[in-house]
């Protein structure tokens, strides 16, 4: 056994082997190590291996699911390796094969995977100056290539987000260090052109690529060539639900860079939580496959104005006639056909996935009339897509029971009347009660032995019971089969005829559903491309009814569209902000040619990074075709949402929180068009105060100058408000404050011009600091300015981009004010109090002479 163990795990060296033994699935060796440390269970030994006692460790089959899925978690490949020889008919081990293997990239099982999120199997390869990506989906057989420069790999990283990321040996990139999923290296050649342009022709039963709009996109086509042959050998089947493939062009999407999608905590916080977020604040999907594509299409703004708007008709319709509401609880009776889908063309359906498919297959008319009452255009488009075909509903309807088991070994999956033969074989099962009572019946008679019993158990089987007293009386045509303390049990021919008949009609039974079962999914197998349509229809109407419920329930307005260039928002609202702080203050922005770059100035925690992160949330929103929430929004085209808000570091990578900074901004003023919305937030903060601000004052008037983009400048460099006076394109706003008593009040409304202060102290006191580090702060900050007075008294103000800078002498401080600064007066006793006045009335004699 474990030779046929070694000759197995050495075809599958770096993946854990999860190898069928009766009712476990067991792990040896290294493999029984680690799977004991990550799955917490425990480590034994048996037998020795040249001298050497064999580490073991196991789990039971029927329950591996969870252990599956904590392995998956990890990132780690398992192989699943069952017997599929005849125990009764082997000689030495059963036979044994690797029937599947998971990794974190090729799930499909509704047990392993998250059902709100997309699974993504992702493969990275580069020719020359260009990286091409193909990406998978294999629960959906979504399949879709794109090539980017090598400078964009970590956008797109971020991006698609993969479960499993596979290159080839040798390639190296900083973004995969940023990158946390699983990384599989493949052999170079895995990747070569011809072969992948041969695999994906033969995939999809063309001649060439042309069709799909790839056949130049050589970097990519090798990278699919990769993928496709990586999921074939983990699946051990067809793929015929990945029937084609999508190119995504450079300019479908609004870009979003990674910072971006981290700052604007689209699906996750920025502490990696799931909410408060955007999309759990939106996700009000009935199903699986509709809270994937809100991720998704949160994640992928349109650039097409006409497409988004489409989506905005549609909702305005649903919310017109309240079809929407009508809708949602129709939706809520289908399940994942998506995923259902995929395991059937994989052939790892289970009996409840084709219950539940028949389910939502009998919902669709109804769904399919109500949605025809709507009118929009893209609802109508909706509609014909709804179509199911009605040869699968109606096999469905036949050939599986109403509540069938959940594992097809357990049996009574089949709908009876579905087939003569297993009718027979169950119906013999299911009189067996019947045939004993007339069996005891009739020997009771023939035999005249009133207490003669005929009954069954699982060990023994049918059998005849008397007494002690009575077996003298047995007829000679008993056959003894057990003895017990006051019984004997008795077999006879006719009895062991029916015991075989019934015994072998059980396995006779499950072997018979296990081949209609087959035959079921056979004939599902021409139905895939009409199901995945469907489910597509369904995710989308899901998602409309999802916005128009929103829109509802949270004052959301529809966006308009304009061709010319610009942003006005009229009482914009941040979607999340405004859920968790009651009341919020709406403020409007206007963004123009003319109006191009707002230097945003005012307290901390005033409301600036709110502010800004609610601009760009409205236009994402826009652009998702999701209702806003505003009072208005004319939104222009806008191509790239940039942001470059907070503080943070990568030590990992070797870059402090400047450094961050700074490389984000690089990206801004790189990549920025006049159609781009950029948010900025302190830049220039992690340095020396000129050198912070003379970064500052140069981004802004690059971007400005050069870039020409719509941009938000949040800033506590008061300096930079003179920008305006260079620049007629930008403007001044600010939030204000006001003091109460020895607080501070935020007011959150947006004013035009500059703030006055930035109430820094106010707002350290409310973060909890001493009160006598406050007043030492406050008498610090009231020495500067007497010191800034006198020094403008006798000298000229200094431009602070001057060339260069006069050098000036910092003014000694006072002793007494030393002292002062030095003590706290709550923690003086009286005596000590008095003798400090003397104390520094010495000093101040001292001074003055």
């Amino acid at each position: 056994m474990m030779r046929q163990y070694l000759s197995i795990k050495a075809q599958y060296p770096d993946m854990l082997l999860f190898y069928r033994m009766g009712d476990f699935y067991e792990l040896f060796h290294d493999d029984a190590e680690k799977a004991a440390r990550l799955l917490g269970i425990t480590l034994t030994k048996r037998g020795a291996s040249n001298g050497e006692p064999i580490r073991m460790a196991g789990v039971p089959y029927h329950a591996a699911e969870q252990y599956l899925v904590k392995l998956s978690k990890l990132g780690e490949a398992v192989a699943i390796c069952e017997q599929v020889g005849d125990p009764a008919k082997a000689k030495g081990p059963v036979e044994r094969q690797v029937t599947r293997i998971l990794t974190p990239g090729t799930l499909t099982d509704s047990a392993l995977l998250d059902e709100t999120r997309d699974n993504r199997l992702l493969a990275v390869w580069q020719e020359q100056s260009v990286i091409g990506l193909a990406s998978l989906n294999l629960a959906a057989g979504q399949f879709v290539l794109s090539e980017v420069a090598p400078g964009m790999l970590a956008q797109e990283l971020e991006r698609i987000a993969p479960a499993e990321l596979l290159c080839a040996d040798g390639f190296e990139h900083a973004a995969l260090a940023g990158c946390k999923c699983p990384k599989r290296r493949l052999a170079t050649w895995q990747f070569d052109l011809d072969t992948a342009r041969q695999s994906l022709t033969r995939q999809f039963n063309t001649h060439d690529l042309d069709g799909f709009g790839c056949d130049g996109l050589h970097a990519a086509i090798a990278a699919a060539g990769a993928l496709l042959d990586y999921v074939k050998h983990t699946q051990r089947t067809a793929l015929p639900h990945i029937t084609g493939l999508s190119v995504e062009q450079g300019g479908q999407y609004i870009q979003l860079d990674a910072a971006t999608r981290r700052n604007l905590e689209i699906d996750q916080t920025l502490r990696g939580e799931p909410a408060p977020t955007l999309y759990a604040l939106l996700n009000t999907t009935q199903t699986a496959m509709g809270a994937r594509l809100l991720r998704h299409w949160l994640h992928h703004p349109l650039r097409s104005q006409a497409a988004v708007a489409a989506r905005h008709t549609a909702v305005s319709a649903l919310l017109h006639d309240d079809s929407g509401d009508a809708l949602r609880p129709q939706l809520r009776l289908v399940s994942d056909m998506e995923r259902i889908t995929a395991r059937i063309a994989l052939r790892s359906a289970r009996p409840r996935d084709l219950s539940a498919l028949r389910d939502s297959l009998q919902a669709l008319p109804g769904l399919q009339q109500t949605v025809a009452a709507v009118d929009a255009p893209l609802l109508q488009q909706l509609t014909v897509r709804l179509q199911s075909p009605q040869h699968v509903l109606q096999l469905l309807q036949a050939a599986i029971q109403p509540e069938p088991a959940a594992v097809l070994r357990e049996g009574g999956v089949i709908a009876t009347g579905f087939d003569t033969e297993l009718d027979e074989l169950r119906s013999i099962q299911t009189d067996c009660g019947d045939f004993l009572l007339a069996f005891e019946a009739q020997e009771r008679e023939r035999t005249g032995l009133a207490n003669l019993k005929v009954e069954y158990n699982s060990v023994h089987g049918f059998y005849i019971e008397l007494s002690r007293a009575q077996a003298e009386l047995a007829p000679a045509e008993y056959r003894r089969r057990q003895t017990l303390k006051n019984v004997e049990r008795y077999i006879t021919p006719e009895l062991k005829t029916f015991e075989d008949k019934v015994l072998s009609a059980n396995d006779r039974a499950l072997a018979r559903e296990k081949l209609l079962y087959e035959q079921v999914l056979d004939a599902l197998a021409p139905f895939i491309s009409p199901l995945q349509t469907n489910a597509q229809a369904i995710a989308e109407l899901d998602v409309l009814c999802c916005y128009a419920e929103r829109a509802r329930a949270l004052a959301y307005v529809a966006p308009e569209f304009t061709a010319e260039p610009g942003v006005r928002i009229l009482a914009g609202r941040h979607p999340v902000v405004e859920q968790l702080a009651q009341p919020f203050i709406a403020n409007d922005v206007q963004l123009s040619p003319y109006r191009q770059l707002l230097l945003i100035t005012g307290p901390n925690m005033g409301g600036k990074s709110t502010f800004m992160r609610q601009t760009a949330l409205i236009v994402l929103l826009a652009y998702c075709g999701c209702f806003v929430p505003a009072q208005q929004a004319v939104i222009g085209n806008i191509d790239r949402i940039f942001t470059r808000i907070g503080a943070s570091d990568d030590l990992a990578g070797g870059r402090s929180t400047f450094m961050v900074e700074m490389t984000e901004t690089a990206n801004i003023l790189h990549n920025a068009t006049p159609h781009s919305l950029v948010l900025l937030d302190e830049i220039g903060r992690g340095t020396s105060t000129f050198d912070g601000l003379a970064l500052a004052w140069a981004v802004a008037k690059q971007l400005l100058e050069k870039n020409r983009s719509y941009t938000l400048f949040a800033t506590h460099y008061f300096e930079l408000t003179r920008l305006v006076e260079e620049f007629k394109q930008a403007a001044n706003v600010h939030l204000d404050a006001v003091e109460h008593g020895s607080g501070i009040v935020f007011l959150h409304a947006v004013e035009e011009g500059p703030a006055s202060q930035s109430y820094g102290l106010q707002v350290a006191q409310l973060a909890g600091i001493p009160r006598t580090v406050v007043a030492a702060a406050k008498r610090k900050l009231a020495l500067l300015e007497q010191q800034s007075v006198a020094q403008q008294g006798h000298t000229p103000q200094v431009d602070m981009f001057a060339a260069v800078a006069p050098e000036t002498a910092t003014p000694a401080e006072h002793p007494v004010v030393m002292e002062l600064d030095r003590i706290d007066p709550d923690d003086l006793t009286p005596k000590q109090a008095l003798e400090l006045v003397y104390s520094l009335r010495k000093l101040l004699d001292q001074a003055q002479t």
